[in-house]
């Protein structure tokens, strides 16, 4: 028995989320089936750097589970891709210690949020961005992000993973970037509480669209108000792109 570890991808589009669920299509529960048809085990459970809601993709996400296999990680990444539908698949696939655990493990994670920002909406960017108009000034979304960048308590954007954990997470890097249309934030972090990432960009684009001034997302992330944060973007356009150990 050893334990793997896994960099996997996937369209979180038609997916309930990657935790598995009672009822509804995870792709951890898509994960183990695959791993129960090329083993003898009856059970693998997997677990995970990051535990993403209903509709958000990876490119990045990172995960173990303990494996009697005897053919190689390279032979074991392929057997499992070919047991694995079109929109997820494993990137790479390596023996580790079996003290490895993606999530405790990890130092920090990078999502990515993608819009597009323009009157028209384009087709082949329906599940990876928000289609999002008026026209928002990414100048005053990138000065206000700056205040994003810090240990502080994000209560404001997001709520604890566990019922009365700490809120307060080490942003290392926040920031937007645009080609054309197309735009993208880029935020690193220790950790993420619950929705904190969508709701960090809805609060954003407040300010990209000019209801709010620049110095209100510091104001608000001091507040520690849930109720003060903007409406959180839509969860087709985040991805998490990177886990760091």
């Amino acid at each position: 028995m050893g334990r793997y570890r896994a960099l996997l991808a996937y369209d979180g589009t038609d997916f309930c989320g990657y935790q598995r669920q009672a009822a509804g299509r995870s792709v951890q529960g898509e994960i183990e089936a695959a791993l129960g048809r090329i083993s003898n085990q009856p059970a693998v459970p997997v677990l995970a750097a990051g535990r993403t809601d209903s509709g958000v993709h990876a490119s990045g996400q990172v995960i173990a589970f303990d494996l009697d296999w005897v053919h190689g990680a390279e032979r074991l990444c392929a057997a499992l891709n070919a047991h694995l539908a079109l929109d997820v698949a494993v990137q790479k696939m390596e023996a580790v210690d079996a003290g490895f655990h993606p999530r405790f493990s990890a130092k920090s994670r990078c999502y990515e949020y993608r819009i597009y920002n323009a009157a028209v909406r384009v087709p082949r960017t329906a599940r990876s961005h928000w289609h999002a108009w008026p026209e928002l000034d990414l100048g005053m979304m990138q000065a206000a992000a700056l205040a994003l960048v810090g240990r502080y308590d994000f209560a404001t954007f997001g709520t604890a993973p566990e019922s009365g954990g700490s809120t307060v997470r080490n942003v290392m890097r926040a920031q937007w970037r645009a080609d054309g249309a197309e735009m993208l934030f880029e935020i690193a972090a220790d950790g993420f509480l619950y929705r904190m990432v969508r709701s960090i960009v809805g609060s954003l684009c407040q300010v990209g669209w000019g209801a709010w001034p620049v110095s209100e997302l510091a104001k608000r992330l001091a507040a520690c108000d849930r109720k003060l944060s903007g409406s959180a973007a839509p969860a087709h356009g985040l991805s998490l792109v990177e886990v760091e150990y």
